[in-house]
C-alpha cells in the first residue's frame, strides 16, 4: 500500500475528545486527600498541570513526591477516575466532527495516556472506534509525556499516513511536544487539562473549540 494523499487527526482523548474535567478533578483530590494535602480547584489544576505528572506535583508540594508517594497517589487516582468517569462523556460535537472528517475522505486515530486496556472498551462503547484507523492507551508506567507512544503510532500506520500531513489535536502542551518529535503539526484545545495561556507558549494554534481544532486542522495539513 503507498502512503496516503489525505490528511490525517491524531486525537487527544482525555480532556479532548472525553469531556472528563470533573473526573479528573475529583480523582486528582482523592490522591490529594490520601497523603493530606489540601483539595485543588479545577482553575489551579489548569493553571499547573505539567508532564510528566510528577512534575505538578512538585508545583503543588514544593517537592518531588517521593517514589512511594508517587505510588500511593497515582494508585488514588486510577481508583478514582474509574469511578468518576462514568458520569463522563463525548465533548459536545465531538461525534459529528470524527463523522465528517472521515466524510472527507480523511484518516484520523487516536492516541491517549490513558492505561490502553481501559481505553479501547470505553471508546467502543461510546460508539466511535469505527472512525479511527487505529486506537492505543498507555502501555508501561504511567505520569510520563507522549512523545515516544506518538513515535510508536505514527509507525504503525507509517503505509497509511504521512507526519507531513498529520495534526496532533489535544488540550495539553505534551501533545504539542509529541506533535512536533515526530515532525507532525498541532493543535490545541482549550477545555481540558491546560489553560490558555500556558497553551499559547508552545506557539502552536489554540483553539476553544473542536470545530475550530478540525478546521484549522484542515488548514494546515492541506
Amino acid at each position: 500500500m503507498g502512503m496516503q494523499q489525505s490528511a490525517h487527526i491524531v486525537w487527544d482523548w482525555n480532556g479532548t475528545l472525553f469531556h472528563d474535567n470533573d473526573a479528573i478533578i475529583g480523582a486528582t483530590n482523592a490522591a490529594f486527600a490520601e497523603l493530606g494535602l489540601e483539595p485543588i480547584t479545577l482553575e489551579r489544576y489548569r493553571a499547573l498541570y505539567c508532564v510528566p505528572v510528577p512534575k505538578f506535583y512538585e508545583r503543588l508540594m514544593g517537592r518531588l513526591p517521593s517514589d512511594l508517594e508517587w505510588e500511593v497517589m497515582d494508585g488514588a487516582f486510577q481508583r478514582h477516575y474509574a469511578e468518576h468517569r462514568v458520569r463522563c462523556g463525548l465533548t459536545e460535537g465531538a461525534a459529528e466532527l470524527l463523522a465528517g472528517w472521515g466524510a472527507d475522505g480523511h484518516s484520523q486515530s487516536l492516541l491517549s495516556m490513558y492505561g490502553h486496556e481501559e481505553l479501547v472498551p470505553l471508546v467502543r462503547g461510546l460508539g466511535i472506534e469505527s472512525h479511527f484507523l487505529r486506537v492505543d492507551g498507555r502501555t508501561g508506567p504511567s505520569g510520563g509525556g507522549k512523545a515516544e507512544h506518538m513515535v510508536r503510532h505514527l509507525e504503525a500506520m507509517s503505509t497509511l499516513v504521512d507526519p507531513e500531513r498529520t495534526v496532533v489535536i489535544g488540550d495539553a502542551a505534551d501533545d504539542a511536544l509529541a506533535a512536533q518529535h515526530v515532525g507532525a503539526r498541532a493543535v490545541l484545545y482549550t477545555g481540558g487539562s491546560h489553560g490558555p495561556e500556558s497553551l499559547r507558549g508552545t506557539g502552536v494554534p489554540v483553539v476553544d473549540s473542536l470545530a475550530e481544532a478540525v478546521a484549522e486542522a484542515r488548514r494546515i495539513a492541506s
